[in-house]
């Protein structure tokens, strides 16, 4: 170094220890004022273990057996037409009422599952004389599992009391085996797939006589047009798909709560299924 820049290299590193830079980091200089980091050393096997240590603010990983497995997605429900179509050829596999429900119990086709707690299939006597069919199971059987176990299922047993009849003689069951959301009226879409198993389960307890409880019972049985009030009372064939059997539509003890007064025609209805039985 020549004499003449002596001083100012002093007074430079005079500068520079004031200043508070008494380390050396490095051989060259850095520009902390660039617009690109520099490169950073590649770590390698011979690096210091506090260099591969991650930073204390990242992220844990997750062990990848710890993950939950994707929830499979329910099948998609068939089409109504196709829906009927599989209820019809799975009813007639059915060779007696236990299997019968076993295939109600894994059938996909109506939407009314998917809703309900369970499977409401039958209560009562499968060799009874007399088999009693409403329409759809409400709140109350949807939790026991049961047909008519509410309200109207105990004035339903009062009738039948009265004519001598009581759950240990009789057959009783639904044209729907699911509650409806909210205990609304099935549609007819509904209706038409639960019937070829409603048909399927008459046919296998082949009763002597067939009771339709309430209008949309006795309309989607027997064919009825007009409302229960006109079609009350009167006696029909109804063909098993064996033999034919006598049928009989009557009010529904769901309407005789909310209109009393009619009790007594259900009480005209009930007689003659007393004589029926006697014949």
């Amino acid at each position: 170094m020549t004499p003449e820049r002596t001083p100012s290299a002093r007074e430079l590193l005079a500068f520079y220890l004031e200043a508070g830079a008494d380390a050396l980091l490095g051989e060259a200089a850095v520009d902390r004022f660039a617009d690109q980091d520099p490169p950073r050393a590649a770590s390698s096997p011979s690096a210091p273990a506090a260099a591969r240590v991650p930073p204390l603010h990242a992220a844990p990983r997750e062990p990848t057996a710890s993950r939950p497995e994707p929830t499979a997605l329910p099948p998609a429900p068939l089409p109504p037409e196709a829906a009927v179509t599989d209820a019809r050829a799975q009813a007639r596999q059915a060779k007696s009422l236990d299997e019968l429900r076993r295939i109600l119990d894994s059938f996909e086709g109506c939407e009314l599952k998917r809703h309900a707690k369970q499977l409401v299939f039958a209560d009562g006597n499968p060799a009874a004389r007399i088999m009693f069919v409403g329409e759809a199971p409400g709140r109350e059987e949807d939790l026991e599992g049961l047909p008519f176990v509410g309200r109207s299922g105990k004035l339903l047993d009062l009738m039948m009391k009265a004519i001598g009849l009581d759950r240990t003689n009789v057959y009783i069951a639904n044209i729907i085996p699911w509650r409806p959301p909210g205990n609304r009226t099935p549609t007819p879409q509904e209706s038409q797939i639960c019937l070829p198993f409603i048909l399927r389960q008459i046919e296998l307890v082949d009763p002597d006589v067939l009771v339709c409880l309430g209008g949309p019972s006795s309309q989607t049985l027997l064919g009825f047009i007009d409302g229960i009030m006109k079609t009350r009372g009167r006696w029909l064939t109804f063909n098993t798909g064996t033999r034919d059997i006598r049928a009989l539509a009557t009010l529904h003890p769901a309407y005789l709560l909310r209109q009393p007064l009619h009790k007594r025609l259900a009480w005209r209805d009930f007689l003659a299924i007393r004589k029926a039985l006697s014949g």
